[in-house]
């Protein structure tokens, strides 16, 4: 039995298809599941309503089961500090705790890259590059892997910690998907300081793949970082307009006026209570290269990055399609 956080989400809706063709029996913390109908679809899936905020729950919901992936966890770039923390750190010392306590075997805890913050400006950023986070969220998930990783040097639990670039992907609309797909899809292609910063999208099939990879494989203790292709905004931008016949030409915008535009709008929104559309915590995530090597993953846990056309085309369709919930590939056989 696995016990999985962030079930619902993004990631999650690939995740489990994944792990339920793998024939797991799988038991999942989701706040709404009324809102998801779909989970209905996996005949081994035992839903449990609740918050990984919740430490009673979590406690009850990890007893009994084998292995422990916490997926879970508020992601946005606009927000209260404190519900960062909360969620992310409070949320996975409760996992932690409950792991210590009933013997896990395994716990993949899935962070994220974007903690380096402010990266190299020309080297790659391997698992040992130094982390300076920029934002509450990065701060939030810095911390959260900081606790992990205490269990595993002072009580032996056997954790594997992922680090997953950009999302993108069927079945998502935030962050890279939005700025890169849906934006493009809409006409909206903004060339950003000449559009030559590099970004780092990984497929959300891939990193479902490379968290049941670490159920079996890789060195417990050990951060793998979990990327495809690192690539220009251009060549984003570029394979995208190639694969969908889009026409539309790059809006060329300096550094200099898109930063202090997305400061206006952040401090509306304190005033709107909304997040912007451009917030400004995207800052360190877009004007900085992230040379992100996944050597590592690949050679220890056997991890096969989707090529970014592929995915990208996946992605178009699904735009193609009207967005659909569900789709086939969440099919359990």
């Amino acid at each position: 039995m696995i016990f999985v956080t962030g079930g619902t989400g993004f990631l999650g809706k690939h995740l489990l298809a994944l792990l339920c063709r793998k024939g797991y029996e799988l038991r999942v913390l989701t706040r709404t599941p009324h809102r998801h109908p779909w989970l209905d679809m996996y005949p081994n899936l035992q839903v449990i309503q609740g918050d990984i905020r919740d430490k009673a729950l979590v406690r009850e919901s990890i007893k009994g089961c084998r292995y422990v992936v916490h997926a879970g966890g508020k992601f946005a770039f606009w927000g209260d500090e404190y519900d960062f923390e909360d969620t992310n750190v409070n949320g996975a010392q409760h996992i932690m705790d409950a792991s210590r306590e009933y013997g896990i075997e395994r716990v993949v805890h899935v962070s994220t890259v974007a903690l380096i913050g402010t990266p190299n400006k020309d080297g790659l950023v391997d698992e040992n590059h130094p982390v300076n986070p920029q934002d509450p969220y990065q701060e939030s998930k810095w911390q959260a892997e900081q606790i992990v990783q205490s269990y595993h040097t002072d009580y032996d639990v056997p954790v594997i910690i992922l680090r997953p670039g950009a999302f993108y992907g069927p079945l998502g609309n935030y962050a890279f998907n939005r700025l890169f797909f849906r934006d493009a899809l809409r006409g909206l292609i903004v060339k950003l300081d000449g559009g030559n910063y590099v970004t780092f999208p990984v497929y959300t099939v891939d990193v479902a793949q490379a968290i049941e990879l670490s159920l079996h494989k890789g060195r417990v203790g050990e951060v793998y970082n979990i990327v495809g292709d690192c690539m220009t905004h251009n060549e984003v931008f570029d394979t995208i307009k190639e694969l969908s016949g889009i026409w539309y030409p790059k809006i060329p915008i300096p550094k200099q006026v898109v930063v202090p535009f997305s400061q206006l709008l952040t401090l509306i929104s304190h005033i709107t209570k909304r997040e912007p559309f451009y917030p400004i915590n995207l800052q360190s995530v877009i004007f900085n290269n992230w040379r992100v090597t996944n050597d590592k993953a690949i050679r220890e846990l056997g991890f096969t990055p989707t090529d970014f056309r592929v995915g990208a085309e996946r992605t178009l369709q699904w735009y193609r399609e009207g967005m659909p919930e569900v789709i086939a590939e969440m099919a359990c056989s």
